[in-house]
């Protein structure tokens, strides 16, 4: 049976770069989800017209509420209202939430690898958030890979030091100054370190743009993980 469709009123916007907004929104009888999970955003126009667009969810489940991580797109109608348009107090619908395979459950032991591209962070930050909340010693090692330093979500919660927690910034294009590394597409050497120190069959978790995630994956196979222990959501 598939979820219902539920009122959401959005109750604040904060940016996350010069052009991606996180969004909260509270949800009635909101029943809950999985970090990992994702909602669809439906909108409706005067006229009837209704645009569909799918959103992960940004943080672990916390009662009615619900954050999601917007990024525009170039001629985006959804992602455009939502980042900029839409006004706090207003109500859009969304239906969730949707996704079983891309989960992190705190009862999970052993370490996680996770892998994000640019926006694919989102649902990755809900896991570690998750996984802050629940107090696990799982060691969590995160690969975050983004064009620019101006162009990092969540940059001061990622840097905070979190117990169990080890995040890898690369930058492809434009990196910081003193950052030791050129920027350029992940390679192997930024996998080694993090993916070393996890067992072939642990978890890994693969967010991005197509070509980001399909590059990470055989990157991982490469290395020996086991491509049934890599899961992947993508976009794009």
């Amino acid at each position: 049976m598939s979820p219902l469709w539920r009122r959401a009123r959005l109750v604040e916007r904060y940016p996350q770069t010069a052009t991606a907004r996180t969004l909260l929104f509270t949800v009635p009888d909101w029943p809950g989800h999985l970090a990992g999970q994702h909602v669809d955003v439906r909108l409706t126009a005067d006229d009837g017209y209704q645009a569909v667009r799918s959103y992960s969810l940004a943080a672990p489940e916390d009662g009615e509420r619900i954050e999601l991580g917007v990024q525009p797109m170039p001629g985006g109608e959804v992602s455009t209202y939502l980042a900029g348009e839409l006004p706090v107090g207003a109500e859009v619908e969304v239906r969730g939430p949707l996704g079983r395979w891309f989960v992190w459950r705190p009862e999970q032991p052993g370490p996680v690898l996770l892998a994000a591209g640019g926006s694919g962070v989102v649902p990755l930050v809900a896991m570690v958030r998750a996984h802050r909340a629940a107090g696990s010693r799982a060691p969590f090692r995160l690969l975050y890979s983004v064009r620019g330093p101006e162009e990092l979500w969540y940059r001061d919660e990622l840097a905070d030091g979190a117990p169990n927690l080890t995040v890898r910034t690369v930058y492809t294009r434009s990196a910081p100054p003193g950052d030791p590394r050129p920027p350029g597409r992940v390679g192997p050497a930024d996998l080694r370190e993090l993916a070393g120190a996890a067992p072939p069959d642990g978890p890994a978790y693969v967010c991005g743009p197509t070509g980001f995630v399909e590059h990470v994956s055989d990157l991982l196979i490469d290395a020996g993980h086991h491509p049934a222990a890599i899961r992947t959501e993508r976009f794009g």
